[in-house]
């Protein structure tokens, strides 16, 4: 399981983000920079031969610190000069209406806070390692970053229901996609990347992995609390451009008029007393 860019309006995070001094400069406490320093030095060997070559030289350009947390004006330098994006210093739980806005403008929503020890595997809540780790590498790729600026403007103007649909687009490709390279099967989606058991478990036997298909995907339920069960493919990442230059509304409304597919995994179990 992993965390993941998604913004959740309607509760409460108990992270709370770090502010910037007058200088833009985040300090940041030893413990906090040891986490930084644990995930980083548990999760690379993982990555090892399991995710694309576009988020290694994301990874290079980017020169993440091993032994503590970046500032984000770090981030910022790399993504310009790159592909025009910038991060966006936000709290740990934002708005739909900021979240789209956001990447309409390309600027990446990054939470500045970093997860406790005990919840060093999984937290609901995206924190700083799942957004710069998991996420801002692919953003240094043009095809990615198109793709995610253009789904943030077609968020904006969505209805509600619109972007309910619009949700599983994301969780499928920016989050948990998957991508045939000459090298083999490799990740691509920031939320399999951040997570241990989700790199290994997203390109073993277990789940089911299909030929990427934006209508299939868009008509896919999800959990965010378990391993998924189903992952989706594309060809080559110059997709997810041509993607971007589609009518992804008229597909959304396909999609609605033709409803979900039966979820691949168990209803979530009730709390007792809710």
């Amino acid at each position: 399981m992993a965390t993941q860019t998604q913004p959740i309006a309607a509760k409460t995070s108990q992270y709370q983000a770090r502010m910037p001094d007058a200088q833009g400069h985040i300090a940041y406490s030893d413990q906090e920079h040891a986490t930084w320093q644990t995930l980083m030095q548990r999760q690379l060997p993982i990555l090892e031969n399991r995710v694309c070559q576009e988020y290694l030289d994301g990874m290079e350009r980017l020169a993440l610190p091993e032994t503590r947390i970046p500032q984000l004006a770090e981030i910022d330098r790399v993504l310009e000069a790159t592909t025009g994006w910038q991060t966006a210093q936000v709290p740990a739980l934002i708005p739909f209406d900021t979240f789209f806005e956001l990447l309409a403008h390309r600027r990446f929503p990054v939470a500045t806070f970093i997860r406790t020890p005990e919840e060093l595997d999984y937290l609901q809540e995206p924190d700083i390692f799942h957004e710069i780790f998991g996420h801002c590498p692919m953003l240094t790729n043009p095809a990615f970053a198109d793709f995610t600026a253009t789904y943030g403007k077609l968020g904006l103007a969505a209805s509600p229901k619109e972007r309910v649909y619009l949700a599983r687009l994301y969780w499928m490709t920016v989050e948990f996609g998957l991508v045939d390279t000459p090298q083999g099967r490799r990740i691509y989606g920031g939320g399999i990347i951040s997570s241990p058991k989700e790199t290994v478990h997203a390109l073993s036997e277990t789940p089911e992995h299909h030929a990427f298909d934006a209508l299939e995907a868009l008509r896919t339920p999800y959990r965010i609390d378990i391993l998924q069960p189903l992952y989706y493919v594309l060809d080559d990442l110059e997709t997810l451009h041509d993607l971007s230059q589609q009518d992804i509304m008229a597909l959304v409304h396909r999609a609605m008029a033709l409803g979900l597919h039966e979820p691949k995994f168990p209803p979530k179990p009730k709390v007792v007393g809710a």
